[in-house]
């Protein structure tokens, strides 16, 4: 048997210049029950789907979770509460951390739940840091300096954990991002946030702020500090961004299970876990990826499109005659390892999923045979494999189950 080297040319590794295993761990913040709930199209779940959500992410070696709001009112404050308490009495890994802007009438509550729950939740401090949001908003640099250094050093006091976060950073001017940050560091933030808030950046963009903010501005601090990314996905760059902002030294990246957030939503966690697990970098079993986009689009009422990578309906299907028959060939050198990989970049068992052969107007003969193997149908009885092939090939769409069972049984 062939292994693996011999049988896929990497290009991906071929002209890297950057080595995974020189980055310090990657952790990952799930911003679903905050940024992803403000999407309009979205229904905010009830408490106890949060909960079971909140397992999975903890299942998935999700290292952080973004689980409120609560400035934004009591629902907000009972929901963090509920959140904090399941994550103290399960015994959770994963830590809370919750948004406020950076006023404390937004920090206070907080820090109340954090005294009242017996542990540490992290403030996400966030500030608009653009010019464009500056002139709409009217806000003053000396003016927004003072409300953040009041607001991390309440923090900081009150022994929470600041990320400080700067939103639109990728349409922000240097000299403000070294104010703003600077200002951060020095009242006692211990993480910095790069927040592409509408989606802007290109890949080229995000390498180049990563690298300001670490070289410019913290290096000069002489501080312990570390860099989130928190990408959006208006252009489409969600992921790419996020992988090249880890390439860049950031050591967070945010996302949300599907995707979900404002306009066109946020980076999806899911493929952020499979491509940092494919590179080697996030080692947990992701068997339960399934789960828990499907516990995400029930509960807050968002589909999933079939075509979705690693999660959708047709990430490992296929009804293709050519793409069926290598698959077919793969399993009978018997290695599900081969099958698994001829025809999908992701491996279905890396997410506790498998590939699948369907039969439509297509398909070869080789899939109604499989097909009817793996139903427990003699897919020898030539009359009942061709009676499936014609009618495959006279429709238009994949036969479901039910039809091909239904044509089973007609013989």
């Amino acid at each position: 048997m062939k292994n693996e080297q011999e049988l896929i040319y990497d290009w991906n590794l071929a002209g890297r210049d950057f080595d995974w295993s020189t980055r310090p761990k990657v952790e990952l913040d799930d911003e679903t029950l905050r940024d992803g709930l403000q999407n309009p199209s979205v229904v905010d779940p009830p408490i106890g789907a949060k909960i079971r959500l909140l397992h999975l992410m903890d299942d998935l070696g999700i290292h952080t979770a973004d689980i409120g709001l609560p400035g934004a009112g009591a629902r907000q404050v009972d929901a963090v509460t509920a959140l904090c308490n399941e994550i103290r009495d399960a015994d959770l890994s994963i830590r809370p951390n919750c948004a406020a802007r950076t006023v404390l009438a937004d920090v206070e509550p907080i820090a109340a739940i954090s005294q009242d729950v017996g542990m540490p939740i992290e403030a996400c401090t966030f500030i608009g840091s653009s010019p464009i949001r500056r002139y709409a908003e009217g806000w003053e640099l000396d003016r927004m300096l003072k409300t953040s250094a009041a607001t991390v050093e309440f923090c900081v006091r009150e022994g929470l954990p600041v990320l400080f976060v700067t939103e639109d950073t990728t349409r922000a001017d240097p000299e403000t991002l070294k104010a703003l940050y600077g200002n951060a560091i020095e009242c006692g933030a211990k993480r910095l946030c790069l927040a592409d808030t509408v989606g802007h950046a290109t890949p080229d963009g995000v390498r180049t702020l990563v690298r300001f903010v670490i070289e410019e501005i913290i290096e000069p601090s002489g501080e312990d500090v570390e860099v989130d990314w928190h990408g959006h996905r208006d252009r489409g760059f969600g992921v790419i961004n996020a992988m090249v902002a880890v390439e860049a030294g950031a050591t967070r990246l945010h996302g949300t299970a599907l995707g979900i957030g404002e306009r066109s939503g946020n980076t999806e966690m899911e493929l952020l876990l499979v491509n940092l697990a494919l590179d080697g970098v996030h080692d947990t079993d992701l068997g339960s990826l399934a789960a828990y986009c499907e516990l995400a689009s029930r509960a807050c009422q968002v589909p999933v499109p079939h075509s979705h990578p690693v999660v959708g309906k047709d990430a490992f299907r296929t009804a293709t005659g050519v793409h069926a028959a290598a698959l077919i060939k793969a399993e009978a050198k018997g290695d599900r390892w081969l099958m698994d990989r001829i025809y999908s970049g992701v491996p279905a068992s890396l997410v506790g999923r498998k590939q699948r052969i369907e039969v439509g107007p297509m398909s070869g003969v080789s899939n109604v045979r499989y097909w009817l193997r793996e139903h427990g149908y003699d897919a020898e009885d030539e009359d009942l494999v061709q009676r499936v092939f014609k009618a495959a090939k006279s429709s238009d769409h994949t036969l479901s189950e039910e039809e091909i069972e239904a044509l089973c049984r007609a013989g």
